[in-house]
């Protein structure tokens, strides 16, 4: 369980840099840093509802 808390925490920090990067670039990197943002959202959240079905199975 200590290994999906961390891969949780890693996705929201490489979304949380893909923004910050966006933010900072222009053209076809922004939407580039965007996308992937958006993914490492994604993931997080799919990882974050598979931890919290862990715990209601427990």
């Amino acid at each position: 369980m200590i290994g999906f808390q961390a891969k949780l925490e890693r996705f929201e920090s490489l979304a949380t840099e893909c923004d910050l990067i966006a933010r900072r670039s222009d053209g076809s990197n922004r939407e580039f840093y965007l996308r992937a943002s958006e993914h490492y959202r994604e993931l997080a959240n799919d990882l974050r509802s598979l931890i919290a079905s862990f715990d209601v199975a427990a």
